[in-house]
């Protein structure tokens, strides 16, 4: 079974930093794209950012310059460093994969269990 399993959560105050991690492990083949998304309470998940194999990377505007994230292919992980944290970056955060199981004929997505940031004071 593929497994993507998160860690890093938890509480934060405003202006401080936190670093958010997601390994995948099982039977995997190869892993496309990797990323970061988050949903707030009454709120639609949205995208964070994204990460190609080769490091191409994409941000949403309101965490450009502020968020950080990276890959290891080696360990199958990729990261999330959170600097500068505002209130409104509370939200459960989801990593997630484009991948490939061995012995499939496709990719498809799986996600994280999601883990809770929260940003107060």
């Amino acid at each position: 079974q593929v497994q993507l399993v998160e860690s890093g959560g938890g509480l934060v105050q405003p202006g401080g930093s936190l670093g958010l991690s997601c390994a995948a492990s099982g039977n995997i083949f190869m892993i496309n794209i990797m990323g970061w998304y988050r949903q707030a309470p009454g709120k639609q998940r949205e995208l964070v950012a994204t990460i190609t194999v080769g490091g191409i990377t994409n941000y949403a505007d309101s965490v450009k310059g502020r968020f950080t994230i990276s890959r290891d292919n080696a360990k199958k992980t990729v990261y999330l460093q959170m600097n500068s944290l505002k209130p409104e970056d509370t939200a459960v955060y989801y990593c997630d994969a484009d991948l490939i199981p061995r012995g499939a004929l496709g990719s498809r997505h799986y996600w994280g269990q999601g883990t809770q940031v929260t940003v107060s004071s």
